[in-house]
């Protein structure tokens, strides 16, 4: 005959703390949760099918003067700024829209690691989708400089790829910002498409008819100083530039939005 034995806890004794949720695991749950719903895939898919479809566009209409790879990485990078940012953007504001934040921070009390995960899962989401869309992009070179009988021109050194590469990681962090700042899906896409297309305009206006603002805009103007990642002409002012932009436009702001997630209710 066999005994159970019950093993009690006195009230007084001290809680064991369980261990924390080991942040490559949440980083892999993020990466998840940006591919498991169906907008989610074909956001993601879109990204190489907007590639292949932009380099057979230079492929079929280009002359040859114009089948490089910096022709066709130029071509790639237009789309990718736009894709992108969204994918951020949704990677933040999906939790909110899908009413999926307050088990999200249920089973994740710390937000902070949570906000860190979806943070370096769109951080690897950019790179490995440039590298992809980069080897289309390569790809493409060889098949349309074969069609046309001709030699693949490689134009496009290491140094400018890692450039293209941060340009688009920046781009993508402030769609991250905007979605932690805003958290809701049409705003934070509304005021990203402000932030790349309407400020540039006005800055670029402004500079046009004002001489002394010609000379601030590139320490007030993140995308204007984005931009000269992809050109190529980044001296030393012009780093220093992109770290004021990129301080005052993303990681203020960044930094605004993180605290509001912190100390907000979830609903």
């Amino acid at each position: 005959m066999s005994a159970t034995t019950t093993v009690t806890t006195s009230p007084t004794s001290p809680a064991v703390a369980e261990a924390p949720v080991p942040f490559a695991r949440l980083v892999k749950v993020e990466l998840r949760k940006m591919f498991d719903t169906r907008a989610g895939f074909w956001l993601m898919a879109s990204i190489a099918i907007v590639a292949l479809l932009t380099c057979a566009g230079v492929i079929l209409f280009g002359n040859d003067s114009l089948l490089s790879f910096s022709t066709f990485s130029a071509a790639i990078g237009t789309p990718m700024a736009i894709i992108l940012p969204v994918i951020a953007i949704l990677a933040v504001t999906s939790e909110y829209s899908q009413r999926t934040a307050l088990t999200t921070y249920a089973l994740v009390p710390n937000r902070g690691r949570v906000l860190a995960a979806k943070l370096a899962s769109v951080v690897l989401v950019g790179v490995v989708a440039m590298l992809v869309a980069m080897g289309i992009g390569a790809l493409s070179n060889v098949v349309g400089a074969a069609i046309n009988g001709i030699d693949a021109v490689w134009n496009f050194s290491l140094a400018a790829f890692g450039k293209v590469i941060l340009a688009s990681v920046l781009s993508m962090l402030i769609g991250f910002m905007l979605g932690v700042l805003l958290r809701s899906s049409p705003a934070a896409i509304v005021a990203y498409f402000v932030y790349s297309f309407v400020l540039p305009t006005v800055f670029g206006v402004l500079a046009a008819f004002q001489e002394w603002f010609a000379d601030v805009q590139p320490w007030v103007d993140v995308n204007f100083a984005i931009t000269r990642l992809y050109d190529g002409s980044m001296g030393a002012e012009q780093w220093a530039q992109l770290g004021v932009t990129s301080l005052i436009w993303l990681w203020i702001p960044l930094a605004i939005g993180s605290w509001l997630v912190m100390r907000s209710e979830i609903k």
